[in-house]
C-alpha cells in the first residue's frame, strides 16, 4: 500500500473529534425551552444561548470536520 493503512493522519481525526464535540455541544445547547402545558409560551426558546451561541457552535463544528478532511499533514512515520 502507499504511505499507511489509514487515510488520514493522527491530527486529521483529532481535529474530526473535536469538531463532533462542537456539534453534539452545539445540538446540546439548542436543545430544551419546552413547557409541559401545550397551552403555555415560554421565552426561554429565544435565549442567546439558543438562537445564537448554539449555531455558531454546530457551524463551527461543521468547519472543523470539513477541515479535518481536507488538509493534508506531512507524514509523521518513517521515510524509507
Amino acid at each position: 500500500m502507499g504511505r499507511n493503512a489509514f487515510p488520514f493522519e493522527r491530527r486529521n481525526y483529532m481535529f474530526f473529534l473535536a469538531g463532533m464535540g462542537l456539534l453534539a455541544l452545539g445540538y446540546i445547547l439548542m436543545s430544551g425551552g419546552g413547557v409541559e402545558d401545550p397551552n403555555e409560551f415560554s421565552d426561554a426558546i429565544f435565549s442567546f444561548r439558543r438562537i445564537t451561541l448554539a449555531p455558531l457552535m454546530v457551524l463551527s463544528g461543521y468547519s472543523v470536520i470539513f477541515y479535518s478532511i481536507l488538509k493534508r499533514f506531512p507524514s509523521s512515520g518513517p521515510t524509507n
